[in-house]
């Protein structure tokens, strides 16, 4: 990282002080104001959680924070609620800037705030890809007092929209970091670090700690704090996990077995690519379940409403890239299938993290095909630990095979047809514009002879 590397660059972050077992164990014992702890009354927070008990009082003192916990643990509580502190007893407008690496879970965070700051007239915007650019320029006019962002929008605005900038900034939240610089956001983090004040707070939060996240605490952080729940790749211990080794071909069988065995609870199941995730979502309603997908070739607007309708429980399967396996929080989700293996073996426990949160326990069960041994002995490693085998009748797999490659043939077919009309439809777009093009020519040499004239 180019920007601010002098800033506690020597120094290494301190441990949080371990909690004495008669610690504080109420909002309002960790220093929570009054009108704060009744926020978190009211959306059911009823104690804090690991991380809020080891970063929020250090947070409240001024400290900078590296935040490591596994997914599901109430990462956003333990930064939100210090910021939110400090705004009540110094206001400002533009206060804390929080990136993130999906737009989802960018609307997510934005909840958060509104939610615990809505008492205090709190005002959260989120700028991410997928939206309107002027409809953006003008919250940002507004000067709200949280800004919530993917890092690559963030600069677009930095760079084009006249009269923003974030040189009173006070806060600075790196939320899922690791997956932030794998995403490759790291050049657009370094310029969006040049532009705002070094005199501020910083929080890094993550699940997982990368060489690149060091690379970035040494960048931007002074003299942090490190509050770390979970100091080796973990899942949580209500997790259930399972794997199946399957031949390659016969993994939509599978999959249809598998929804049917645990046929009345709600799945997350991923997908390596966007086009699967559609295939599989496809297959998956010709055979009557009802299946929804998300992933990044969809509007923003489609992916919200696929993300709400799950939510609302109006779809029991939720098909997904690794879009949805970072910080979403989905309170019902039963089942977690991997159906591709995870490439990156973190991934997995960020995928899994998607069940059994908030103390409520889940499955998960990993296709593993004979391309997959290696991905899949890897995870083993990192987790610590051997899974064991989901039961299955084979021969119950191998009576679905038939109606699974009738249905395959449907989803193909509307696959293409899809395809198709998005074609038609950027041809027409392509016209549409070559038209205007003429119009303005021909307009404009209408206007050059009336000039002459």
């Amino acid at each position: 990282m180019a920007a601010g590397d002098e800033e506690g660059q020597a120094a290494e972050p301190e441990a949080a002080v371990e909690l004495a077992v008669e610690g504080p164990r109420s909002f309002k014992d960790l220093g929570v104001t009054d009108v704060l702890c009744e926020a978190c009354d009211q959306l059911g927070w009823k104690m804090p959680t690991k991380i809020q008990l080891e970063a929020i009082p250090v947070a409240l003192q001024g400290r900078d924070i590296i935040g490591l916990a596994e997914t599901g643990s109430g990462k956003t509580g333990a930064f939100a609620l210090p910021i939110l502190q400090a705004l009540l007893e110094t206001p400002q407008r533009l206060f804390a800037l929080v990136l993130t690496p999906t737009r989802e879970l960018a609307f997510q965070i934005s909840e958060q705030f509104e939610a615990l700051g809505s008492s205090i007239g709190v005002h959260s915007t989120v700028i991410v890809g997928g939206i309107d650019t002027m409809s953006q320029s003008l919250a940002l006019a507004k000067k709200p007092h949280i800004i919530i962002a993917t890092p690559g929008r963030l600069v677009d605005h930095l760079e084009n929209t006249k009269g923003f900038n974030l040189r009173a900034l006070k806060f600075l939240v790196m939320d899922e970091a690791d997956r932030i610089l794998n995403m490759d956001f790291e050049t657009e983090v370094d310029k969006i670090l040049k532009v705002i004040p070094r005199d501020r707070k910083t929080f890094l939060f993550s699940a997982t700690m990368t060489k690149k996240v060091q690379k970035l605490q040494r960048a931007a952080l002074k003299n942090p704090v490190k509050c770390a729940v979970s100091s080796k790749y973990q899942t949580v211990e209500k997790l259930q996990q399972y794997y199946i080794f399957i031949p390659s071909k016969f993994k939509d069988s599978y999959l249809v077995y598998i929804l049917n065995e645990l046929a009345g609870n709600s799945f997350m199941i991923f997908c390596s690519t966007c086009n699967n995730t559609q295939r599989t979502a496809l297959l998956l309603r010709n055979l009557g379940f009802t299946a929804i997908p998300l992933h990044g070739q969809m509007s923003q607007n489609k992916r919200l409403g696929s993300l709400n309708k799950f939510k609302a429980k109006a779809r029991s399967i939720l098909l997904a890239t690794d879009v949805a396996s970072r910080g979403l929080d989905i309170p019902h989700v039963d089942v977690v299938i991997n159906f591709d293996i995870p490439t990156h073996s973190k991934d997995y426990i960020h995928r899994v993290g998607r069940t059994a949160r908030a103390g409520r326990s889940g499955k998960s069960i990993t296709f593993v095909t004979q391309y997959d041994v290696e991905l899949f002995q890897r995870i083993e490693h990192l987790i610590g630990k051997k899974l064991p085998a989901f039961p299955m009748q084979e021969e119950e797999v191998m009576m679905l095979t038939e109606r699974v490659a009738e249905a395959q043939r449907f989803a193909r077919m509307e696959l293409r047809e899809q395809g198709e009309k998005k074609r038609s439809r950027n041809d027409d777009d392509d016209d549409t514009e070559e038209a205007i093009g003429v119009r303005n020519k021909v307009a404009g040499g209408k206007k050059k002879k009336r000039k002459a004239f």
